[in-house]
């Protein structure tokens, strides 16, 4: 292979095998919890699933969700960032690795040392968000009902090692979670209680439940 010397040591078969691995694993368990929670949490606040719904008919109406309909659907798209991060699918990210010798705040962190970093701290963030410990899709909408960016919003993490997925978890969440509300209405069972205590574990689950979709006619 071309290129740099150090390239063999990287661009081989054995870590190409590792890295779609890492793809399909990843990417499967976070967007089918982030899916979860959705669902979830539409059922816990049937008035904002019906605000989506409703931007759902008026843009996308019958036809195939599709990316483009996202910069057209600010309500929705700022209630699929507030799912992301309420549910706080991956608090402590994946460990990293120092690459160097670095000293930050006053710590001295050697090259090589283990590093967890704490997505928590930025997602459940009262300096960011109004209301941290709520499921408020206001977070990402302007006075105005415009969709806003938030700085503190990193549930992929952030810098040259942020989750390699993003772009196409991004594109799986809006599709999948459009046509679901565009054929269904989420309930839960009669007499049923919605508990938004995530299970332990690797990532941020929702406990098990049953759910009731709803054709919508």
């Amino acid at each position: 292979m071309e290129g740099k010397p150090e390239s063999t040591l990287y661009y081989h078969n054995d870590n190409l095998i590792a890295l779609v691995g890492n793809l399909f694993a990843a990417g499967m368990e976070t967007t089918t919890t982030t899916l979860r929670w959705g669902l979830l949490l539409m059922m816990k606040y049937p008035e904002i699933q019906k605000k989506v719904q409703k931007e759902i008919d008026s843009v996308i109406g019958s036809a195939q969700p599709q990316m483009e309909h996202r910069k057209q659907m600010p309500y929705t798209d700022a209630v699929i960032h507030e799912i992301q991060r309420f549910g706080d699918i991956v608090p402590g990210n994946v460990p990293h690795a120092t690459s160097q010798d670095v000293t930050f705040r006053g710590y001295f962190i050697p090259k090589g040392i283990t590093v967890i970093p704490f997505l928590t701290s930025a997602l459940k963030d009262g300096a960011y968000f109004e209301k941290p410990d709520e499921f408020y899709p206001e977070h990402f909408l302007t006075s105005e009902g415009h969709f806003k960016k938030n700085e503190a919003f990193i549930p992929f993490s952030i810098g040259k090692r942020s989750c390699a997925g993003e772009n196409m978890a991004k594109m799986e969440l809006f599709v999948f979670f459009t046509s679901l509300l565009q054929n269904f209405t989420f309930q839960a069972p009669p007499g049923a209680k919605l508990d938004l205590t995530p299970e332990v574990g690797t990532t941020n689950a929702p406990k098990p439940h049953e759910i009731c979709a709803i054709p919508r006619i």
